[in-house]
C-alpha cells in the first residue's frame, strides 16, 4: 500500500474510538484529513468536534460537522491526531503542520489521545524529526542559543521566503540534532524558557493508543 492508503486505513480505523453522543477532539495534518473524511460517515452520531486548527475547522464544516470552541467544552472523551514521531511509550513529536499549540490545548481536554500514523513515524528515540517549537518572535534568537547549548540547531520555519506565521500569530523554530532521552523532563524544561509558547514534545499529553498503518494492516499499540 502507498503511504496515502495507509493513512486512509488508520483514519477509518479511528472511528471505533469515537464515542456516540460525545464531542470529538480533532487534530491537524494529512492523516487527520483522512479521519475527518471518514468521520463524515458517522456525523449524525456526534454533536460536533473541537478542532486544533483553522484548516481542520474548514474541512469539518465543509463536510457538515459542527465545530465548537474549546472554551465551550469541559472535557472530551477522545482526541484523535497524528504524529511526526511516536516512541514505544506513546511519547510524540508533533508540530510539522505548525498547529502544535492548539493541538496540545485540545489534547489536554481529552480523556484519551488516540494517535493515528503510518509505521514510518515509529522511532526508538524522539528527535530525528526536526522538533517544532512555537515561539514569540522577539525571543527566537535567544531560544535558538539555548538549543545550541544542548547540541541542537534551530532555524526559523519559512513560508514563501518569510517566517511562517501560525494560527496564533507567532513563529516556529525547527530544531535538529537532538536525541530526547527523557521526553517528559525535556518538555517541562523547554516550556519554562521565556518566549516559548509550546514545544512539540507531547509527553504530558502522550498517546493512550496508537493506530499504526503497516503493510500488514492496522496495528494497535496501547501505552
Amino acid at each position: 500500500m502507498t503511504q496515502d492508503e495507509l493513512k486512509a486505513e488508520v483514519g477509518r480505523a479511528a472511528l471505533q474510538y469515537v464515542v456516540a453522543g460525545e464531542i470529538v477532539g480533532v487534530g491537524t495534518g494529512s492523516t487527520v484529513n483522512k479521519f475527518i473524511d471518514a468521520l463524515a460517515s458517522i456525523k449524525d452520531q456526534i454533536p460536533g468536534a473541537v478542532s486544533s486548527s483553522v484548516a481542520s475547522t474548514e474541512r469539518l464544516r465543509a463536510l457538515g460537522i459542527p465545530v465548537l470552541d474549546a472554551n465551550e467544552v469541559e472535557r472530551l472523551a477522545v482526541y484523535i491526531d497524528g504524529a511526526d514521531e511516536i516512541d514505544h511509550q506513546g511519547f510524540m513529536v508533533k508540530g510539522g503542520g505548525a498547529a502544535l499549540t492548539r493541538e496540545k490545548i485540545v489534547a489536554a481536554l481529552a480523556d484519551r489521545f488516540i494517535c493515528i500514523a503510518d509505521a514510518s513515524k515509529q522511532v526508538q528515540t524522539l528527535g530525528a524529526f526536526p522538533l517544532p517549537v512555537e515561539v514569540i518572535p522577539m525571543a527566537a534568537a535567544q531560544i535558538a542559543r539555548r538549543f545550541a547549548a544542548k547540541g541542537g540547531h534551530a532555524t526559523v520555519r519559512l513560508k514563501d521566503g518569510q517566517p511562517l506565521v501560525t494560527d496564533n500569530g507567532q513563529h516556529i523554530l525547527d530544531v535538529t540534532g537532538l536525541a530526547i532521552a527523557d521526553p517528559a523532563a525535556f518538555e517541562s524544561e523547554v516550556n519554562q524558557w521565556p518566549g516559548v509558547i509550546t514545544v512539540g514534545v507531547f509527553a504530558h499529553q502522550k498517546a493512550a493508543v496508537c493506530l499504526l498503518g503497516t503493510e500488514q494492516g492496522v496495528e494497535t499499540l496501547e501505552f
